[in-house]
């Protein structure tokens, strides 16, 4: 992102929308005495700095201003006649919802050619829950983003965004967050979809919603990971089938304005990436375009667990350059829920200890996008996750895609 310093009285071209929170605060007519900007090296966050001639209590909206959410509420005055703002994405609440059933390794071994030493030994997996008839990912989204609206205190009403992350929607269209938005009520002009990243698809809707909070035009948005995998599994193969599992996660961000520091709540930075190179290697061999079929999941374990360990840890250690922090600051890892021995490897070869790794692999299995939402409910239940906590998430999925987000709880 740009940093982005604007002239008050100036106004012979009609701005990008990346000023729309400046101008909230820039008066028409009143020259600037000193315009300064200041943005971390991650753009992840933005900070503006305007001394004006005038009490910024008295400096009024743009009058095109497309939603009162762009009023000057986010900034604040100092001493000094500075009006200084930083918005960050600050968690409000957390919800999680898995099917009621839920299928041991034993009970799997029943039906299939394995055994639960084998797949303990491999990926640390004990259980998994299965959607049953009537379980969609579209339900699952529902009850998860519901425990995370009422955890947050929020009006459903005041929701204004819904992103979705998923690869197993309920419909090919219209998108599942639509379903999502109408079931809880939320507010009726609010934006909606569904966002497909596969395994990273919940880090890449954090940081989708993120960045439009940021932007000015959105103020609070639940963030959600469903997945049904279990409806795109070949049972046949007992290399895939004992992976995955079905769930749902959500949280609730809303846009703050914050001093801009390291200790400020909310995402802090985040990273992205792709590489369509490797494609062939975790994918669904059907598709509405290509063969007019569902499909079932293929995977070329060796080579995603050679990728990801990689990958992983390459992100995170972008994230820690972008805002000048340590692994060891970090006081919370939660990864993507893919094996436990991917997690491991990550974990060593950046020296995170182990008592600090939120691992839920265990007992939901990988339920992609929905996993690390997931993990993030499993440790605020048990009390492991607090209010001021460093958390570091990541993930990697088909595509391959990859990223990270570093956030204050």
């Amino acid at each position: 992102d740009q940093a982005i310093a604007m002239r008050v009285g100036q106004p012979t071209r009609t701005p990008p929308p990346t000023m729309r929170l400046a101008e909230a605060t820039a008066a028409t007519t009143t020259p600037i005495t000193t315009a300064t900007t200041t943005t971390t090296t991650s753009g992840a966050m933005r900070r503006l700095i305007l001394r004006q001639s005038v009490p910024a209590a008295t400096v009024p909206p743009r009058r095109d201003a497309p939603s009162p959410r762009l009023l000057p509420e986010f900034f604040s005055q100092d001493a000094k006649g500075y009006v200084m703002a930083v918005i960050r994405s600050v968690v409000r609440g957390c919800g999680a919802s898995l099917p009621a059933r839920c299928v041991s390794n034993a009970e799997l071994a029943k039906s299939i050619d394995t055994s639960d030493e084998w797949i303990r030994e491999r990926t640390g997996i004990t259980q998994r829950y299965i959607a049953s008839d009537g379980e969609t990912t579209g339900t699952l989204a529902v009850a998860a983003g519901r425990q995370a609206i009422v955890r947050s205190g929020i009006d459903p009403e005041q929701i204004d965004l819904v992103v979705l992350a998923t690869s197993t929607a309920d419909q090919t269209f219209p998108a599942t967050a639509v379903t999502v938005q109408d079931e809880l009520n939320l507010d009726r002009n609010a934006a909606a979809f569904d966002m497909q990243a596969v395994c990273s698809g919940f880090v890449y809707a954090l940081s989708t919603a993120d960045a439009m909070l940021r932007g000015g035009a959105y103020r609070r948005a639940l963030v959600v990971g469903s997945e049904t995998f279990s409806r795109i599994m070949d049972w046949d193969d007992r290399g895939t089938c004992v992976l995955f599992g079905d769930g749902a996660g959500a949280v609730v961000i809303e846009a703050q304005p914050l001093p801009g520091t390291i200790n400020d709540r909310g995402i802090l930075s985040s990273r992205l990436h792709a590489d369509g190179r490797y494609r062939d290697k975790l994918y669904v061999d059907g598709g509405p375009s290509s063969t007019k079929t569902i499909g079932f999941l293929r995977m070329n374990g060796r080579e995603v667990f050679r990728h990801a360990v990689s990958k992983m840890s390459t992100v995170i250690e972008e994230v820690l350059v972008d805002t000048n922090v340590t692994a060891e600051e970090i006081d919370w890892f939660v990864p993507h829920q893919a094996n436990r021995r991917i997690v491991d490897g990550i974990a060593s070869k950046l020296g995170i200890p182990e008592e600090k790794v939120i691992l839920t692999v265990d007992c939901h299995a990988n339920t992609s996008a929905a996993s690390i939402p997931l993990a993030l409910n499993a440790a605020i239940e048990d009390g492991r996750l607090k209010e001021g906590d460093l958390v570091m998430l990541e993930a990697m999925g088909g595509g391959f895609t990859w990223g990270a987000v570093l956030l204050r709880w």
